[in-house]
C-alpha cells in the first residue's frame, strides 16, 4: 500500500526514511537540474578542492535538460532524462548530502547501495509529461556552467512536484520483478 507525501526541501533523514518505494511525492522548494555534463563538471571541481556549485546537504538534482522558456513563463518542457548516463557520479554525490535525485529509468546497482548507506531516494517523474512539470517549476535561473546550455545547472523553485519513489533508501525497488515460483 503506498502512501501520499508533501515535502519540502531540503530534504532531511528522517524524510528519506518514511517512504517506500512506490509511494508519492508531492515536491516543493528549490531542486537543481543537472544532467551528465554538468556532473563531470561538478565532480572535476569537488576534485580540485573546490566547492560544488549548490549546497548538496538536502540537496534533490533533477535530471533535466528543459527547452527554451515560452514567453510568460520560467521555463521550458522539463521532462525527465535517463538517469543511468549519471550513475558514476551519483554515489560521490550522495556521500556528500544529495539526498534525492529525479529522472527516468533504472539505477545501477552501485547507485542503489549510495542511497542505502547515505539515506537518499531516486523520483521518477513522468517521461513524455515535459510540458505539464514544467507548470510545477515557478522560478528557474541558471546558476552554474552556461556554457553547457539547456544541460547548464539551473535552481528551480518547485510547487507540488509529482514524484514517484523508485528507489528508497531501504532497498525497495518499484521496477523490481516479483519472483515467480514455477513450481508451486
Amino acid at each position: 500500500m503506498s502512501n501520499t507525501y508533501k515535502l519540502t526541501t531540503p530534504l532531511t533523514e528522517a524524510d528519506m526514511e518514511k517512504l517506500r518505494a512506490g509511494d508519492v511525492v508531492l515536491l516543493s522548494g528549490i531542486i537543481y537540474s543537472g544532467r551528465d555534463a554538468a556532473h563531470k563538471k561538478i565532480v572535476d571541481a569537488l576534485d580540485r578542492g573546490e566547492e560544488p556549485p549548490f549546497e548538496l546537504e538536502g540537496s534533490v538534482i533533477y535530471y533535466v535538460g528543459p527547452s527554451p522558456a515560452p514567453e510568460g513563463r520560467p521555463i521550458g518542457a522539463a521532462g525527465p532524462t535517463t538517469s543511468y548516463r549519471m550513475d558514476t557520479y551519483a554515489p560521490r554525490l550522495h556521500s556528500l548530502g544529495l539526498k534525492a535525485t529525479i529522472g527516468k529509468g533504472k539505477r545501477s546497482d552501485e547507485v542503489k547501495e549510495a542511497m542505502a548507506k547515505f539515506k537518499g531516494v531516486y523520483f521518477g517523474a513522468t517521461g513524455g509529461a515535459g510540458a505539464l512539470l514544467s507548470m510545477c517549476i515557478k522560478e528557474s535561473k541558471v546558476i552554474a556552467y552556461e556554457e553547457l546550455g539547456p544541460e547548464a545547472v539551473r535552481e528551480m523553485k518547485v510547487e507540488d512536484f509529482p514524484l514517484l519513489v523508485i528507489n528508497d533508501c531501504h532497498g525497495g525497488e518499484l521496477y523490481a520483478k516479483p519472483r515467480l515460483d514455477l513450481h508451486d
